[in-house]
């Protein structure tokens, strides 16, 4: 009895995929291996690949850059014969050292957009302290206090919208290279603005930097890291934002009794951007976007494979143009091949609106409007009244409440980080909004007849923050940053990211008339409404994505 294997192994050389060539007829030939053991399938055996005209043909897969294969094992046609299925995975191989630096530096430009959401709130007393201030102008109205805080979303906005169109031009480094500049701008003009007009502009210039950055960095994590750690690192990326939150706490709980103390504090990010600008100048583009560029035509196919190669091998650290990373390269252009022979090479200006790109965009654009609608911003902003009716803190200590949420903050985060190539990103979802469900109506069972057991506020606060760390606030970010097809993820990410700030606009102005009209426990009791309506969009329209590769997700997800 013979058994036969059927798999796709890489090939070694082919020719260029987008030069023109002839279509070749479906389906597509695959490679089988004999086994030479027939009495025991199941022992350790070589096998040397080989066309078998005599079993049917299946239309290929896309291949993957992190290498993966894996192989179905059949019986060929006898009677009686049951099928034996086994499934051998080859990850790729990789040292963590050459991963660090191209996931550190992006993921600056997110401490730098946490940082902001820290240092604001210690900068937004001191600007209005008389004696602390050491400003003429420190008696804003409340418009003008509005806009200084939330100028930085404004101008994220603004980044979104214009990153639209130009993400692919850019590309991933040219654009975290961009917004490690408006950083260091924005930052300047912020913290030595001599009146209210300059500040203003500095706010936008810093926010159009977070728009660049938000968009920027979970791309070029993704595309440039291996497969089996993608979900570590992109969900590593928002512990480093919540890092960011906490350490501009930190900076304003120092800074807050220095006269002019508000410069200081939106100043000590300006060192941070330059370091990102200079690590994100010193690391290469993305291979994948390099070959995204090829795909569309935009120069010569053969010099930007060559730096596709050149690049991967550099953030592998292996010596310039191995034949891994060459292997690698070929897989991907497979992939790339089978993607586009049947399309324009470049995506039209609403194709993330059609097909497999519209599908992606309801699953990410989805969590990242969930993400925020569920309360997120307006929860938190309860956190000090509860903390001190409980009688953690006095009023006067309202910073260091801040910390101590901050640091439970980065420890719920540290654990999504840890578990979710382990469990998967839909296990996380599930049970961290099935849990900001009830912490929400806690909440509302509180203000509504509980206010008798402050304990229990406490412990819905911290229900809240802890599952929301472990599930809407990493995933959401690593799902949109890997769902996109290749030919619109830049699109698709720069539309999500704008539907994250603009929604969470929407919240922050919508919650004091919510409040006003609803009251507290009326209207925790809609946002416990609304998370129990996005667990069942999580259950019932988001995908697992983990341990596949972004061809993977495209071809078997999307398609």
């Amino acid at each position: 009895m013979a058994y036969s294997a059927i798999s796709s192994p890489p090939p070694l050389r082919f020719p260029s995929p987008f030069h023109n060539q002839p279509p070749k007829p479906k389906p597509h030939s695959l490679l089988f291996c004999s086994f030479g053991n027939q009495k025991n399938p199941k022992s350790k055996t070589s096998c040397i690949f080989s066309p078998n005209k005599n079993i049917p043909m299946f239309s290929r897969q896309p291949l993957l850059c992190a290498p993966k294969l894996r192989f179905n094992v059949q019986y060929s046609a006898e009677e009686g014969a049951e099928p034996l299925a086994t499934d051998a995975t080859i990850q790729e191989v990789f040292s963590w050292s050459s991963v660090i630096l191209p996931f550190f530096f992006p993921a600056l430009g997110g401490l730098l957009f946490g940082y902001d959401i820290g240092a604001t709130s210690g900068a937004a007393l001191s600007l209005q302290s008389p004696e602390l201030s050491g400003i003429s102008w420190f008696n804003l109205s409340a418009v003008q206090l509005g806009l200084v805080v939330s100028g930085s979303l404004y101008g994220a906005l603004l980044g979104s919208i214009l990153v639209y169109p130009i993400s692919d031009f850019l590309g991933r480094r040219r654009e975290l290279i961009t917004a490690a500049l408006l950083y260091v701008f924005g930052g300047l003009l912020t913290s030595y603005a001599p009146g209210l007009n300059v500040l203003l502009l500095g706010r936008l210039v810093y926010g159009l930097g977070i728009g660049l950055a938000m968009h920027g960095a979970p791309l070029y994590i993704a595309e440039t890291c291996p497969s089996q750690i993608r979900g570590t690192l992109i969900s590593l990326k928002e512990l480093f934002i919540v890092l960011g939150i906490l350490v501009g706490f930190l900076v304003g709980s120092i800074q807050i009794n220095a006269v002019g103390g508000w410069r200081y504090m939106y100043g000590f990010g300006v060192p941070i951007a330059l370091l990102m600008g200079l690590g994100m100048w010193s690391l290469p583009p993305s291979p994948r976007w390099l070959l995204l560029r090829a795909a569309q035509g935009k120069g010569s196919f053969q010099e930007y494979k060559e730096k596709a190669i050149s690049a991967l091998s550099k953030l592998r650290g292996r010596p310039p143009g191995d034949k891994v990373s060459e292997k690698q390269i070929e897989e991907s252009l497979v992939s790339l091949k089978s993607a586009y022979k049947e399309d324009e090479p470049e995506g039209s200006f609403l194709e993330v609106f059609q097909g497999p790109s519209l599908k992606a965009f309801v699953i990410g654009g989805g969590l990242v409007l969930f993400q925020q609608i569920t309360g997120q911003p307006s929860v938190l902003y309860y956190a000090g009244p509860i903390l001190q009716s409980a009688g953690f803190s006095a009023a006067a200590d309202a910073t260091r409440v801040s910390v101590v949420i901050g640091l439970f903050k980065l420890a719920m985060t540290w654990i999504a980080v840890v578990k979710v190539d382990d469990l998967g990103r839909r296990p996380l979802l599930i049970g961290g909004v099935s849990g900001i469900a009830l912490s929400l109506f806690l909440l509302s069972a509180y203000y509504k007849f509980l206010g008798g057991f402050p304990l229990v506020a406490v412990a819905a606060l911290l229900l809240y923050v802890g599952c929301y760390q472990i599930s809407f606030g990493p995933i959401s970010w690593l799902m949109v940053s890997e769902i996109f097809p290749l030919r619109t993820r830049g699109r698709g990410i720069s539309l999500a990211v704008l539907t994250n700030f603009g929604s969470n606009a929407i919240v922050t102005f919508a919650f004091s008339p919510l409040k006003e009209f609803l009251g507290a426990e009326n209207l925790f009791l809609l946002f416990g409404a609304i998370a129990l309506l996005s667990l069942v969009f999580v259950v019932v329209i988001v995908p697992e994505t983990k341990g596949l590769s972004l061809e993977e997700i495209e071809s078997k997800i999307l398609k």
